[in-house]
């Protein structure tokens, strides 16, 4: 799935470059027995309706021709939102020092979720500073980085 995902960004990409959009994700995801193909798109600023519409209407004729995706499928574009995943490292370096919610796939230090300001990203592995103090978790120990607008 990883090469249609990076086929169908390659694809967005240009298309919604013309709208002054960014494209921010790509997923491919079953849900409730139907396929899914979701373009998340930002900007500067923020998207509204008219953006993903506007994006949806041109990338769909681009998909439809080159034909990356088999089979039946729903496909959506929408707002990256304000509390995005952050997944590739330039997303990291672009939202340093911003308030984070650190997923873990276990408990850390007794508790599975941890909200701070990040401070660092290498290989995997995340910093944030919590009241005053850097916390180091591992890439191991991490399931999720999503932005925060609140504590």
């Amino acid at each position: 799935m990883g090469k249609l995902v990076d086929t169908v960004r390659a694809l967005a990409e240009p298309v919604a470059a013309e709208y002054g959009c960014e494209v921010w994700d790509v997923e491919y995801i079953r849900e409730a027995g139907a396929w899914y193909l979701r373009v998340y798109i930002d900007k500067p600023g923020g998207v509204g309706i008219d953006d993903c519409e506007a994006v949806s209407r041109a990338l769909d004729p681009v998909l439809d021709e080159a034909d990356p995706v088999p089979g039946s499928y729903v496909f959506e574009v929408s707002s990256a939102g304000a509390e995005r995943e952050l997944k590739r490292p330039g997303d990291f370096e672009r939202f340093f020092g911003e308030l984070v919610e650190v997923k873990h796939y276990q408990p850390v230090e007794g508790a599975k979720n941890h909200v701070g300001v990040l401070r660092g990203y290498e290989n995997g592995d995340v910093t944030i500073e919590i009241n005053g103090t850097e916390k180091l978790f591992k890439k191991a120990q991490v399931a999720q980085v999503r932005l925060r607008m609140t504590i």
